[in-house]
């Protein structure tokens, strides 16, 4: 079920107003697509936060405006903290678009009682799916992952009706041996025994 926002249309823009809707708790944003006139409206501050908290990609819009819409762009403030703008571009529910989601590990790698040390690669990839059915994730189980092994994108699980994008050669995280450890070739050398400086040659 995608997220809902209510919207209201802009009458004043400039940067005066835009900071007098801020001031008021709303959010400007424009929608735009599928052949349809740009449309600048405000958002409620308080359900973009929600939104964001969702990590919500689909949207359906109401009041001021009813489409379908996929959140395009956000702009935030230099801390990060707030949204000033966004970029609301609409959709068909019956097509497909490629969105970037996030990747959930799930499970706890057996390598990790190795003493392995687990180093996550890409947190995130692209994927072709039905407007209707973006997930807020998607997850690679790593439960059987061990030191010296890796887990690409080929192995995340997919939801239904969804194609990978990204290189399904990508690493996503992998398994790396603890710092310090040389392994076998470096054990099997220090069992040599050491040279005796001025020890008498057999041979001679």
């Amino acid at each position: 079920m995608s997220d809902v926002l209510n919207v209201e249309v802009r009458e004043n823009m400039g940067t005066a107003a835009t900071r007098k809707l801020r001031d008021a708790g709303s959010i400007p944003a424009v929608v735009y697509g599928h052949g349809g006139e740009n449309q600048h409206v405000s958002v409620c501050r308080k359900e973009v936060e929600l939104l964001m908290r969702h990590h919500s990609k689909h949207v359906q819009l109401a009041g001021a405006a009813s489409d379908h819409v996929l959140v395009k762009d956000v702009q935030w403030d230099p801390l990060g903290i707030e949204v000033l703008h966004m970029d609301l571009v609409r959709v068909s529910l019956t097509e497909k678009v490629t969105v970037t989601i996030a990747v959930k590990l799930h499970g706890v790698a057996i390598g990790l009682n190795h003493h392995g040390v687990m180093n996550e690669i890409l947190h995130s990839v692209d994927i072709l799916v039905p407007a209707i059915k973006i997930p807020e994730h998607v997850e690679l189980n790593i439960n059987d992952l061990d030191v010296g092994q890796s887990k690409t994108a080929a192995d995340i699980e997919l939801p239904e009706g969804a194609t990978l994008v990204t290189d399904p050669t990508a690493v996503v995280v992998q398994m790396n041996a603890p710092a310090g450890d040389k392994g076998t070739d470096a054990e099997a050398e220090g069992t040599s025994e050491p040279e005796v400086i001025g020890a008498k040659n057999e041979d001679e």
